[in-house]
């Protein structure tokens, strides 16, 4: 068991997307300075999307809402809204230097606290996000995955749809996977709020830094 923890960060207000970039890129010099703690930063943005290192342009279908380049791994993602984004800065010299066992770890995160929501959530082989069955028993997707390490410093995370507005996601090729919906905690029927969330998220945090520690052991 980690008994150190990450510092805990809830956002009040809506985060504009360069100035999250910002915060991390400091943070996350801090951390491998010794002079900042490890940080998990919950956060919301207004309506955007994000174009990751592997982003196709032809995938980009509309730019009602502005686009970002981002030095995170992936294509193409939407935040806005009524979506959960955790940015997650973990220092992974003293956690195990295996960034698939972070990746890993993080997607179990998630994994596990939608399953307190009594959502059966999974991974994809050969797909990346979380995945889970839509309303009309479709697979969908309901959380995206993408991370960036600097300096063995994670930063980016994940993004969970707990009542976004569905229809934004129009606007792009979702992580390049054009096949599949994407869904969100009220698209199922669970009535659950931010802070709801953002609780069941921080009770599965030991069990999160428990799967970094078998990096660790290697």
């Amino acid at each position: 068991m980690n008994s150190t923890l990450p510092k805990w960060q809830v956002a009040g207000t809506r985060i504009a997307y360069p100035d999250a970039l910002d915060f991390m890129e400091r943070r996350n010099a801090g951390i491998r300075a010794g002079t900042a703690e490890e940080l998990v930063w919950l956060i919301e943005h207004p309506p955007l999307y994000t174009a990751g290192t592997s982003a196709d342009p032809a995938e980009l279908l509309s730019q009602q809402f502005p686009v970002y380049k981002t030095g995170r791994g992936g294509r193409h993602t939407y935040h806005g809204p009524g979506q959960r984004v955790g940015y997650v800065m973990i220092d992974l010299r003293k956690r195990g230097r295996d960034v698939r066992q972070f990746v890993y770890a993080l997607e179990g995160w998630v994994i596990d606290t939608l399953a307190e929501f009594g959502v059966a959530a999974r991974r994809a082989e050969g797909r990346i996000g979380i995945w889970t069955d839509n309303a009309e028993g479709k697979e969908a997707k309901i959380g995206a995955i993408g991370v960036r390490i600097k300096g063995w410093i994670t930063m980016h995370g994940f993004a969970v749809n707990i009542d976004p507005d569905l229809s934004h996601f129009g606007g792009i090729v979702p992580c390049g996977i054009s096949e599949y919906p994407v869904t969100s905690l009220a698209a199922l029927g669970v009535e659950a709020d931010m802070a709801d969330w953002d609780a069941a998220l921080q009770t599965k945090m030991p069990d999160f830094l428990d799967a970094l520690s078998l990096a660790r052991q290697k």
